[in-house]
């Protein structure tokens, strides 16, 4: 397999590219190494180096989520599982900002999202719903039955079931707003979007996530790292209507969410909704209808009956020919791709640069300033909609005229881009939180810019920069001094950064 080819893939399924991913997909090609993925180990828990970076350690507990994710994303083995997971992160969002649930039960969250990122969407939709992160951020974490004054029913009631998780699991984790086709696009109805739920879906559902609280027989600790236990007295017995289907008065609290979740797994829109965002995750913003069905297909079947496999999901975005095929990338019309967004500028460059061979463990802190640091960090969403919506469209652009959607750019502001900029050039010769950061290849060919840029079009871009770009890199390292070492590290510092600013890296084909 070429090995821009390779490079493509990679900055698909990973982090960034390094030489060794990028010999093992040449040689064993993209469904190899998927297998080969698969088949790692996944390491200790975000949630136990958590715990050990804690130990002895006196910074604010908030900041050790950061460490732990950004090490792992730099440097685990296991990158495809680590990479579905950021995604998965981005569609069931937890955040340990200032109204989040904290770091521990946050990196357990991540441990969850990993632990089913290979498994079944059924399992991970359950385990989500029990995590006692997403039971505090979305609040259905002691929520408790409605009461009726005096117990008569036939009364107003004076409390009533929270709805917050029973509103985003329909809106966000499932089905969506509207209800839609195989492929993505929009039902009609009389020429209107046909809403996929209404507020009465959202009490009867809001009754199933009634009686779920933390498990507090175990330690303050350890209750963040087990599913949320059920309170039968806090449940609601009453009858729960949802989506056409009703659970029966009286149904079990367990038994009502088994229920509740199999009917949103089993909805027409979840395969689809699911799918498209897993594809602009990982692959591009706006995927042709075709490869949407393909890919929501694989979802509702993975060839032996099985509804909602994750693997077989996975295959079918990262191995379809929209994503593989680089005639794609030059067709008339292309519209593949997206914006790179920042977590993902900064891991591939700073892979690319040795950070997978970090030795110990490194401190990243969180990056969301964007005048100081990236603009985003993971697990810092500002709220449950992400950093971006799936379909935003930046207004007065040309992005917007060809009827396109471009979410990257909802965190792409005047200082977000010079910020990036500013803090790669500071990475280079500072490295942050103790990453390594190995320039001896580039150093090499410090006197050849043109082979040097040459390796970083490759390795960063995939060999899509153009000529003018090219052209404009070479010409700067060239006019830089090239005798001393300290020249020639000033020359691979300076095409780094210009190749990491360009706009073929900031936008991944």
């Amino acid at each position: 397999m070429p090995t821009a080819t390779a490079v493509r893939f990679l900055n698909q399924a990973t982090f960034g590219a390094v030489d060794a991913d990028i010999n093992r997909v040449s040689q064993d090609w993209r469904i190899g190494w998927m297998r080969q993925q698969y088949a790692l180990p996944r390491g200790s828990s975000h949630a136990d180096n958590v715990l050990a970076l804690h130990t002895g350690d006196r910074q604010p507990f908030a900041v050790y989520a950061d460490h732990v994710a950004w090490h792992a994303y730099m440097t685990a083995p296991d990158q495809l599982r680590k990479r579905v997971g950021y995604a998965l992160s981005q569609i069931f969002v937890v955040s340990t900002g200032d109204a989040g649930p904290g770091a521990l039960p946050t990196a357990a969250f991540l441990d969850l999202l990993e632990k089913n990122a290979f498994g079944n969407f059924r399992d991970l939709l359950e385990d989500v719903t029990l995590s006692p992160a997403m039971g505090y951020y979305l609040s259905h974490r002691g929520n408790r039955k409605a009461d009726y004054p005096g117990g008569n029913t036939s009364l107003p009631p004076s409390r009533v079931p929270d709805e917050n998780y029973a509103r985003e699991i329909m809106q966000l984790f499932t089905i969506g707003v509207v209800d839609l086709n195989l492929d993505g696009s929009t039902k009609k109805s009389s020429g209107q979007d046909i809403e996929s739920y209404g507020e009465e879906d959202v009490q009867g559902l809001a009754r199933v996530f009634t009686g779920y609280d933390y498990d507090n027989s175990r330690n303050n600790r350890e209750r963040f790292l087990v599913p949320m236990i059920f309170i039968p007295g806090r449940h609601s017995s009453e009858a729960k209507s949802f989506l056409g289907q009703t659970i029966p008065a009286g149904t079990s609290g367990p038994q009502s969410l088994r229920i509740a979740l199999d009917v949103l797994f089993s909805h027409p829109n979840t395969a689809p909704f699911i799918s498209k965002q897993l594809i602009q995750r990982l692959v591009t913003s706006n995927p042709s209808p075709a490869y949407v069905r393909r890919v929501a297909s694989a979802f509702v079947n993975n060839g032996q009956g099985v509804r909602g496999d994750m693997k077989a999901v996975l295959e079918a975005v990262l191995l379809d020919n929209e994503a593989m095929d680089p005639r794609h990338i030059t067709a008339p019309g292309n519209t593949l791709g997206k914006l790179r967004e920042p977590v993902l500028r900064f891991t591939t460059v700073a892979r690319v640069m040795g950070a997978d061979k970090t030795a110990g463990r490194s401190r990243v802190p969180d990056l969301s300033n964007p005048g100081t640091g990236l603009g985003q960090s993971p697990l810092r969403s500002p709220s449950v909609f992400n950093f971006y919506r799936p379909g935003y469209v930046p207004p007065n652009t040309r992005v917007a005229a060809a009827g396109l959607v471009a979410p990257e750019f909802q965190i792409t502001t005047d200082s977000s881009l010079p910020g990036y900029v500013n803090f790669m050039a500071g990475h280079l010769t500072r490295p942050v939180g103790g990453l390594a950061v190995d320039l001896a290849p580039e150093i090499a060919l410090a006197n050849n810019p043109t082979e040097l840029v040459a390796r970083l079009n490759l390795r960063l871009t995939n060999n899509t920069m153009r000529p003018a770009t090219v052209n404009q890199i070479v010409n700067a390292v060239s006019a830089l001094p090239g005798t001393s070492e300290a020249n020639k590290l000033a020359r691979a510092r300076t095409a780094v950064l210009m190749a990491a600013a360009s706009p073929e890296f900031t936008t991944q084909k």
